[in-house]
């Protein structure tokens, strides 16, 4: 027996798979991995030897859909970058203060390959912290030597302390610095804020409590707002010089455990934001001074003191208006069993979990060199499944909304190359309004031009052409090119229809 579709059931029925689609695989979601140099992984490489390893990481990470890099560039009020203001990293050349030989510029270095790989390049600073370890040698040029009383030991480790309008004034002048000269896509902070307590230990700032804490109920209140202000200060810091650069957070994964004093925490039992590292994340995103946030939750489904699944549910449901991704901990996600499928490991349950949710917008990887190494086959997974088709970045509304125009004058002329398709940028009054990248779509001739389904993106490029797979000139296809601004805003396509 045969039957007709009718045309309102086809749509339906094309508008769930389009669904489903756009959920398996959104078009715009953050895929970032996070790039260390803490664990000394390039402390005393050679130029050559460091910018070989540092492409190989990022093809790897390109090759898995990653679209965004956070990679580290000031751990200890230092730089792997060339700067005036603090010295070279100990974590680059080994000692802090000498610059590389040959010399080059790490952080310029990064944002130049990452572009190559349409990538973001998010630069990760820690606002406060001076030394990892109280025995390592400072470089002449430190900040510490000539303002000794700005800084607090504490575990064995050097900070600046937080309650100084001075030490605010300080790592403004460096986050306006790089931004200022760098082509960064964001600005990055992680978990350290207050340093993370310990058991018998009281951080010993009670000096600096007693010259400026007056008119707080508490300490707390007190260090929160220390917190709050610098936050403050760097968003306003970042939005005078370039509007189009992100501030985002990566703070410890439990914003507060729920209690009867504050019901609205999640079901947990862990070390909380607010109450021991003095974060306030949601007053931040509240406040509008960050642009995303990306907590850190690092446990699996089932944990029993901070279960993945209560705190991605939590947060999702607790953006207040800002942007979220979540942090990944790839070995958690591949040592820990799915709780209903013993047989495999808990990407998938993740994965989905992490989707099911329209107020999470992607999440990032931690850390970037298990992705890299394929540890567990993680990476093959993204490339097959999870990141198969590549994806745009959330669109931020609060800093642009507005997208490019089209592009012009699509042809395709016959090189020594092949076959390529070339087109003009679009005329922009002001930077905002510029096009940095294009998307080129492919459909069959006859197919509808479904802008939203990204199995269609055959390239995102800073290029503005795009060599076409020839195959016997008898193929009949509808290419489709869009703009995109640095904020990822799209603009309507230009279509050209070829013979491959």
């Amino acid at each position: 027996m045969k039957f007709k579709l009718f045309p309102v059931f086809a749509f339906l029925l094309f508008a769930i798979n389009l669904h489903a689609q756009q959920q398996t695989h959104p078009k715009r979601e953050f895929r970032g991995a996070w790039i260390q140099v803490v664990n000394g992984q390039f402390m005393n490489m050679s130029t050559q030897k460091m910018q070989q390893t540092l492409i190989q990481q990022l093809d790897a990470l390109e090759d898995a859909g990653i679209n965004a890099v956070i990679f580290q560039v000031r751990p200890e009020a230092d730089a792997l970058y060339e700067s005036s203001y603090e010295p070279w990293s100990r974590f680059l050349t080994g000692i802090q203060g000498k610059a590389p030989i040959p010399y080059w510029d790490p952080m310029k270095f990064m944002i130049d390959e990452c572009h190559k790989r349409n990538m973001e390049f998010h630069a990760w600073i820690n606002p406060y912290r001076a030394k990892t370890n109280i025995k390592t040698q400072l470089a002449a040029n430190h900040i510490y030597h000539t303002n000794p009383e700005w800084f607090i030991e504490f575990d064995n480790k050097l900070f600046f302390d937080q309650a100084l309008p001075e030490t605010r004034k300080h790592v403004c002048k460096i986050i306006s610095d790089i931004v200022s000269r760098y082509d960064v896509d964001a600005i990055h902070m992680d978990d350290y804020f207050y340093p993370y307590p310990v058991a018998g230990k009281e951080y010993p700032d009670d000096v600096s409590f007693s010259r400026t804490g007056s008119g707080f109920d508490s300490k707390g209140d007190w260090r929160r707002n220390n917190v709050n202000v610098l936050i403050k200060q760097v968003h306003s810091t970042i939005r005078e010089i370039k509007p189009w650069v992100k501030f985002g957070v990566s703070p410890f994964g439990v914003y507060r455990n729920k209690t009867a004093s504050n019901p609205n925490g999640s079901d947990t039992k862990a070390l909380q934001n607010y109450d021991d590292l003095y974060a306030d994340v949601l007053y931040w995103a509240r406040e509008g001074w960050i642009d995303y946030t990306i907590p850190q939750i690092y446990w699996h489904v089932g944990h029993p003191v901070a279960d993945y699944g209560i705190l991605v549910d939590w947060w999702a449901r607790n953006t207040e208006g800002c942007h979220l991704f979540i942090g990944q901990d790839v070995l958690n996600t591949l040592k820990n069993a799915d709780p209903e499928n013993p047989s495999i490991n808990q990407l998938p349950r993740k994965m989905r979990l992490q989707r099911s949710y329209a107020t999470i917008e992607g999440s990032c990887q931690w850390p970037a060199s298990e992705v890299i190494n394929n540890t567990g086959k993680y990476r093959d997974a993204l490339k097959a499944e999870y990141y198969k088709y590549p994806a745009l970045m959330p669109i931020f509304h609060s800093l642009d909304n507005t997208p490019p125009k089209k592009v012009r004058k699509v042809k395709e002329i016959w090189t020594e190359d092949g076959y390529i398709l070339f087109w003009t940028a679009p005329k922009a009054k002001e930077e905002m309004d510029q096009a940095v990248q294009y998307v080129v779509y492919r459909f069959n001739r006859k197919e509808t031009v479904n802008l939203e389904d990204p199995s269609r993106i055959v390239a995102i490029t800073r290029n503005n052409f795009y060599k076409m797979p020839y195959d016997d000139g008898k193929k009949k296809y509808r290419y489709v090119i869009t703009a995109l601004d640095r904020l990822q805003n799209e603009s309507k396509g230009k279509a050209k229809n070829v013979k491959l």
